[in-house]
């Protein structure tokens, strides 16, 4: 094939946009799951989100002189984060997933950033064999939960939302929990006004740039954590990514009335350190 690689720009997000979201719901129906993103519209509005943020690195697949694929790097902490990376359905299984792949992983490289992270649908055998086979190791298990909101509080557990003086505290938090810290996700989340913190017996014992699909939360305790799921007015996108191994948190979600739409498996290539507290990934990571 005549593919040619270049950086994204704004001017893609039509093309990508409907590839996007074409390639995941086809993937999605051949399983009989639900698509992560739900119609072109939103395809079209991550790819602006992405195209436009300085913090994001692009790359676009052209084969002759036609957008066939996309993939993106989220540069905005240390550790690196991938996705989404899509492929025109007219071009699957030709190699272009697997260009698109190795183009942000020489970039991570070019950047010395210490880790690469991604998440990958259980439920899509293809994409987990590329992954592992580019050099991906599996962590763990996450499961997507949708539903109602919890409306719940914790006792002894204050949910308010973030300031800007709090990014220090949860810069630190964050490194106590994964070793490395996620402050230009926590500075943007708080810029839109979607981040949160839990304060426990006076101090940041945990927080979350939102509780959706494209957000994370970390804690000290599965109770921090719980009281950043029982404080959310709704789960966005598909909904919150919850580890599969904390089994007092997922148990009580699902108690709650939420419901698993997918399991996911968390891979990284380089620095990983098991979470010494609790969490929930974003779709990046």
């Amino acid at each position: 094939m005549d593919l040619v690689l270049r950086p994204g720009r704004p001017d893609d997000a039509a093309a990508c946009g409907r590839i996007c979201y074409e390639a995941f719901a086809g993937i999605a129906r051949e399983h009989a799951f639900l698509p992560d993103f739900p119609t072109t519209e939103v395809g079209v509005g991550t790819m602006e989100m992405l195209l436009n943020h300085p913090g994001f690195y692009s790359v676009v697949a052209e084969l002759d002189g036609r957008v066939v694929g996309s993939n993106f790097l989220d540069e905005r902490s240390p550790i690196v984060g991938v996705g989404p990376v899509t492929v025109d359905s007219e071009v699957q299984n030709g190699g272009v997933g697997r260009r698109l792949m190795r183009d942000v992983m020489d970039r991570a490289t070019e950047r010395r950033a210490p880790g690469i992270r991604l998440l990958q649908s259980g439920y899509h055998s293809r994409s987990f064999a590329l992954y592992a086979g580019l050099g991906f190791q599996f962590r763990e298990t996450v499961a997507c939960l949708q539903g109602p909101p919890i409306g719940g509080t914790v006792p002894g557990y204050l949910v308010r939302p973030a300031r800007e003086e709090d990014r220090p505290a949860c810069d630190d938090l964050c490194r106590r929990v994964h070793g490395v810290d996620r402050g230009g996700e926590l500075a943007d989340a708080i810029a839109l006004g979607t981040a949160r913190v839990v304060e426990h017996e006076g101090r940041i014992t945990g927080y979350a740039t939102d509780l959706a699909f494209f957000a994370h939360a970390v804690g000290e305790t599965t109770e921090d954590v719980r009281a950043l799921i029982g404080a959310a007015e709704e789960f966005g996108g598909p909904g919150i990514l919850v580890p599969a191994r904390n089994s007092a948190l997922l148990q009580w979600c699902l108690g709650r009335g939420l419901r698993v739409r997918q399991l996911m498996s968390l891979m990284t290539i380089g620095l990983y350190n098991e979470p010494n507290g609790a969490y929930l990934p974003s779709i990046l990571y």
